[in-house]
């Protein structure tokens, strides 16, 4: 997260930063820049990055990363909010999982309405072009 919003920061963006306090103990964020917000759990942070976000964009990471991701698809396929949510494959991280998604849609545990939630692309100017599309 620290790397990122460095990145953000450096090329005059803003970036939010919403901190459990479990990620505080052991300064599993690192140096962040712009605004932080700190919520006691887990479950506050998804509920506030829901409430502030515009979109949701998860780059290359663990469980963390894809429980985040599939709690904002799954509030998107409910209704719950009508952001748009994507991944930014870089160097085909995602391939596996968008794969395994669309078997899921071949298999029609997922519609193709609720696979369009999930906005894919290879490159930054791409992902931004279909985020402004969405």
């Amino acid at each position: 997260m620290g790397c990122v919003s460095t990145t953000v920061a450096r090329h005059k963006r803003q970036f939010l930063s919403i901190i459990p306090s479990a990620f505080t103990v052991n300064n599993l964020v690192g140096e962040t820049c712009g605004k932080e917000i700190k919520v006691a759990t887990m479950h506050e942070r998804l509920l506030t990055m829901m409430e502030l976000s515009n979109a949701f964009i998860a780059l290359p990471g663990g469980f963390g990363t894809l429980e985040e991701l599939f709690q904002m698809i799954s509030g998107a396929q409910l209704n719950i909010h009508e952001k748009p949510i994507g991944v930014l494959n870089i160097n085909e991280f995602f391939n596996g999982l968008l794969s395994f998604i669309d078997h899921a849609v071949e298999q029609k545990f997922i519609t193709q309405r609720a696979r369009k939630i999930l906005i894919s692309a290879i490159t930054a100017d791409e992902f931004v072009d279909k985020l402004q599309a969405f």
